[in-house]
């Protein structure tokens, strides 16, 4: 119990956030077992729909295009729309996980993405389709908040790295989707020139709506295996509720279990039984022992529209030049991102035709089985980016660290944009793309880490939440951008992209403080 005192539950804080110490010290001595690997997995499931559903959005537009008869140019709002989704899910279900639970959020969230993803598949009009995918955005936006959370509160302290190895899950969606839209769309879909046949009122050639369905079958199987992977985290896994949301509620006895749970699962024991936690204080059902209620949570979420709760991000000079910087990094990449990636198969597949060149006609046009696999080369670099990122968070490098990182990979992604634009040769667009994949997964695996360890602890919540809302916002405004200045010339919105990242790589330079061995405050 001395032990305990000194190192796990004494001290300040109210009786629950003393006995959410005692339980991080039974999981840390619990260590690594079959439970928490396997949250692992599934999590990952999680990372793995965002971006999958993400890459065949983008996938799709142009068949949307043309069977629909919208515009290249107005189809592209199908991404702010379904943006919008994502950010109402991102924060909806943030907070529904700190009301109702971890585990119904964790489930909820995939299911929703698979039935709306699914329901996609028979989308009558765009009007109606693009609704199906922001209900599907509302579902999917919720997996990287809930299952990070969940994951992290199980997690052995020791292991704190696989959180962040987590995100190489996310290259791995957009792996899949390129996987299985190669057989499925181009083989199945009207050529990209046409008109829809109820246009042209039947006058051939046109696209009929039985010669376009390869989308439809693209996104019905994305649907279905979105609903796989829910029943594998629903029926194939005894997913425990997190002992820290129990102990909040006041059920004590039930986060105890829980720990055993795990223990039992990972063929080994706990120390942690309910006299220990009765021994530091505070009883179910006791003001003081209870974490905050709803009612406080919804203010304290609201709370943060007072400019009072910035004031510990800007309690020094070198952490404010920080913050201001961060907050514009996560915003020039949330623009910079989407304006290329949301709409690489449309710029492979076009741009080559717009592009100053002295190719010859025959090389001017990329097929559209090249295309896909492009995409799919394009979207296999991702992943030893994300590896490579997990492998850096931990490097002591003297040149290097979690700055130097970060801005080195982002300078070579804004870079290879711009060398995108200098060629129509299908394999240059595709080695170039492939380069700036690698780089801004390396980019994006850092700086996850580094936002987190940059902010002070009463401050933490709120610098990422607001570098989030600030990323999002300009993910929901880049397909607009993208649409306005496409009409312009169509590689501009690329060149604006690559611009958004050297905004990006200048501020990282900039950055005062480095985290590398630095704890975090």
């Amino acid at each position: 119990m001395a032990e305990l005192e000194n190192g796990g539950g004494g001290g300040g804080g109210t009786p629950y956030e003393r006995k959410s110490k005692v339980v991080n010290k039974a999981v840390q001595d619990m260590g690594m077992g079959r439970y928490q690997w396997e949250l692992f997995a599934l999590c990952g499931m999680g990372w793995l729909a965002d971006n999958l559903w993400m890459a065949a959005l983008s996938l799709v537009l142009p068949r949307l295009s043309t069977e629909f008869g919208v515009s290249e140019t107005t189809i592209r709002y199908t991404t702010t729309i379904t943006f919008v989704g994502l950010s109402i899910g991102s924060v909806g279900w943030g907070i529904a996980s700190d009301i109702i639970g971890r585990r119904p959020a964790f489930n909820a969230t995939l299911f929703l993405c698979g039935a709306f993803g699914l329901a996609a598949a028979f989308g009558p009009n765009w009007p109606a389709t693009a609704a199906l995918f922001a209900l599907m955005g509302v579902g999917v936006g919720g997996n990287l908040p809930v299952d990070g959370a969940l994951f992290l509160e199980v997690l052995p302290a020791d292991r704190g790295g696989l959180l962040t190895l987590l995100s190489a899950w996310w290259p791995v969606g957009q792996v899949v989707a390129a996987l299985i839209a190669i057989p499925l769309i181009p083989g199945n879909s009207c050529e990209a020139d046409l008109s829809p046949c109820s246009q042209t009122k039947g006058v051939k050639p046109c696209c009929a709506p039985e010669d376009n369905r390869g989308w439809r079958y693209f996104i019905f199987s994305l649907g279905v295996l979105t609903l796989f992977m829910f029943a594998c985290r629903f029926f194939l896994f005894h997913l425990y509720e997190s002992p820290k949301f129990l102990l909040s509620r006041g059920r004590q006895s039930e986060a105890v279990a829980v720990v055993h749970g795990i223990a039992r699962h990972n063929k080994t024991h706990t120390w942690l039984t309910e006299e220990i936690l009765d021994a530091i204080g505070g009883h179910p059902g006791e003001e003081d022992y209870l974490g905050p209620s709803a009612t406080e949570l919804g203010r304290r979420k609201l709370s943060a529209f007072s400019l009072e709760v910035l004031r510990p991000l800007f309690k020094e000079r070198l952490l404010g030049i920080t913050t201001i910087l961060l907050w514009f990094i996560w915003a020039a990449i949330g623009m910079g991102y989407p304006l290329f990636n949301a709409f690489l198969p449309q710029y492979l597949e076009h741009t080559s035709t717009s592009l100053p060149t002295s190719a010859t006609t025959a090389n001017e046009a990329t097929s559209e089985q090249t295309v896909y696999i492009s995409f799919l080369i394009t979207s296999l670099f991702g992943i030893p980016g994300s590896l490579l990122a997990a492998y850096t968070v931990g490097l002591s490098h003297p040149l290097l660290g979690r700055k130097g990182t970060m801005a080195l990979s982002t300078l070579l992604s804004g870079l290879f944009l711009f060398l995108f634009t200098l060629s129509p040769s299908p394999g240059y667009q595709t080695f170039c793309a492939s380069v700036e994949a690698f780089s801004q997964n390396v980019m994006y695996g850092v700086l996850y880490a580094y936002t987190p360890e940059v902010f002070p602890a009463q401050g933490r919540g709120t610098g990422t939440g607001v570098a989030s809302l600030g990323n999002r916002i300009m993910g929901m405004v880049a397909p607009v951008v993208a649409a306005a200045v496409g009409e312009l010339h169509p590689v501009l919105p690329i060149l604006l992209a690559g611009g958004c990242y050297g905004v990006a790589f200048l501020a990282m330079v900039a950055l005062p403080i480095e985290t590398r061995g630095r704890e975090s405050l």
